[in-house]
């Protein structure tokens, strides 16, 4: 297949180099466009007041991997890369591996997420891929399922269009439990701005959320109530993915404002 990767994490990230050259090497045609540096947590950013440059990388990816560095966001190198840089239209546009979870209400910040969310929106599905850690850097069995799930929607393709996130716990190949099929959770954050002092005295803040625990999402009329969350499963080391669409509408709530008499 034809697969256009791209990140957050930046072109020097062992994530994206172990997920494009392990797909390289099972013969998919790979072409990578992500920033030239750490993105994280753009969301779906764009860059609209400044140029846009790429450049191509010719060390660290498998002999046939096409890479750009691109100085703008996760969103900017995906649509470069469809509207610019390809010279035809992907299968699918994968983003990752990223280093940290994307789980939860996590993923309206990633800019991870955001990337392969912007395949979607140009009608191409995407795939996020996200190892559950901030600190360990073995990306292998994130990049062995990446291939699996490959191979399987070859076989398989998605009924529609959407974007599956998938969150790989920072386990060996033979500890991972499974592949849970899972809704998105709930995480939220208590917003701490730590203040603190620069050398020239002036005052600044430093963005340090703490983690709140999980809260129960809402009940969801198409969705079975034993369905875990990705939060869930992944605690119990699961391979979580979790199917997303862009269309934010609040369906429960139209009938209720159906229901509202404005005056003019």
């Amino acid at each position: 297949m034809k697969l256009l990767i791209s990140n957050d994490d930046g072109i020097f990230a062992p994530g994206i180099r172990a997920l494009a050259n392990t797909l390289a090497e099972a013969g998919h045609d790979i072409s990578v466009v992500c920033p030239d540096r750490e993105r994280s947590a753009t969301g779906h950013g764009l860059t609209l007041h400044d140029p846009i440059r790429a450049e191509v990388v010719e060390s660290g990816f498998h002999p046939t991997v096409k890479a750009w560095a691109c100085s703008g966001t996760p969103s900017d190198c995906v649509k470069l890369g469809l509207w610019a840089l390809l010279d035809s239209k992907p299968d699918y546009v994968l983003s990752g591996i990223n280093q940290g979870s994307n789980l939860g209400t996590d993923v309206l910040y990633s800019g991870t997420v955001s990337a392969a969310m912007e395949g979607v929106i140009e009608g191409i599905p995407g795939i996020a891929f996200s190892l559950t850690s901030f600190v360990t850097r073995d990306f292998a069995a994130a990049a062995k399922f990446a291939k699996q799930l490959m191979e399987q929607l070859g076989e398989n393709p998605l009924p529609q269009l959407m974007l599956l996130n998938v969150n790989v716990p920072p386990v060996p190949w033979e500890a991972i439990a499974g592949v849970a099929i899972t809704r998105q959770g709930v995480r939220r954050y208590f917003d701490v701005f730590e203040k603190r002092t620069d050398p020239r005295g002036k005052t600044y803040y430093w963005l340090t959320g703490e983690l709140q625990e999980e809260l129960e999402p809402t009940p969801h009329p198409f969705i079975p109530p034993d369905i875990e969350t990705d939060v869930q499963a992944i605690r119990n080391n699961y391979i979580t993915v979790t199917p997303l669409q862009f269309d934010l509408t609040c369906a429960g709530g139209i009938k209720t404002l159906q229901s509202w008499n404005f005056r003019f």
